[in-house]
């Protein structure tokens, strides 16, 4: 007799700037990549100190014999995250073998983004013919489209790509960044990431977007690019969505060198507290603010050398 298998959904609720770490924490243990669904809500005037948006993360553990020890791992890493920031308790939800994928898959949907741009689950056909469509495994690192940074980065990037000229992603997590610009028409794209699976990532989501030969793919960061370990190391549009206190890191190694003399630097991955001090160090090499877009309490700047 056949036995049916099972899975476990875990999900949590928590204010939208935790999802982040949430999902890292959670991410090692569970099978095919976490969700994160973010919605800003509403607030009273005098709604001070609360979140602006919450967010709901969830992952899917199989039922089988490591059930208890993986579970124990994931409440042990959560245990470790409340001691930074409270957290409210998991909910588990078991689910049969044929409704899991399913359900997985019901968590994510097209996101228009910019003029033209489409992020699009890689199982999803493509129906709207007047955008470009970036097909992404959710499965696969960092950058699946569903983070207000990544929105507001591909945004910048719809923006002021430029047919014809050359591209560094900084970064480049899943290759969405990369592969917008590849698609927007850039005419190569450097794709660095000192994550081997991001960089593992990157290029099967290149190859499965067709635009694999446009891409120079590989580890390292703006050391690397600078010191010439790609084919250039300067270029009209240099492209970062990371995090704040990495960002201001990277000004210190030189991210300002990457820019070409009138090219654009876009930045990303920066909460509004945090926006002064990288406008800080951006103007401090000489760079001048052009852009500037928000999500929430998530910032993307813009400038121009």
């Amino acid at each position: 007799m056949e036995t049916k298998a099972y899975w476990i959904e875990i999900s949590l609720t928590v204010d939208g700037e935790l999802a982040e770490a949430l999902a890292e924490a959670i991410s090692r243990y569970v099978v095919n990549g976490v969700v994160v669904e973010s919605e800003a809500i509403s607030l009273p005037d005098n709604a001070e100190g609360i979140p602006s948006t919450i967010a709901k993360v969830y992952g899917y553990i199989p039922v089988d014999e490591k059930l208890e020890e993986t579970r124990q791992k994931i409440e042990e890493a959560l245990w470790y995250l409340g001691r930074i920031q409270p957290l409210p308790q998991p909910t588990y939800r078991k689910i049969e073998e044929q409704n899991w994928m399913a359900a997985w898959k019901s968590r994510y949907h097209p996101i228009p983004v910019g003029e033209r741009l489409l992020v699009l689950p890689a199982w999803m056909e493509q129906t709207d013919p007047t955008r470009l469509a970036i097909r992404i495994d959710p499965s696969m690192a960092f950058g699946t489209g569903t983070h207000p940074s990544t929105q507001l980065c591909l945004q910048m990037t719809d923006k002021y790509t430029q047919a014809g000229e050359q591209a560094i992603d900084v970064g480049c997590g899943s290759g969405i960044l990369s592969i917008g610009a590849a698609l927007l028409g850039a005419s190569r794209v450097v794709s660095v990431d000192i994550d081997p699976e991001s960089v593992k990532a990157t290029r099967e989501n290149g190859e499965a977007n067709g635009v694999l030969g446009q891409l120079e793919i590989g580890p390292g960061s703006v050391s690397e690019v600078l010191r010439g370990d790609y084919s250039f190391n300067q270029a009209p549009l240099v492209l970062v969505n990371i995090l704040a206190p990495i960002i201001l890191q990277l000004f210190q190694d030189g991210l300002a060198d990457l820019v070409t003399p009138g090219g654009k630097l876009v930045m990303a991955g920066i909460l509004e507290p945090q926006a002064r001090s990288v406008e800080e160090a951006a103007e401090a090499r000489g760079l001048r603010k052009i852009d500037h877009g928000q999500i929430n309490d998530w910032v993307c700047l813009v400038y121009e050398k």
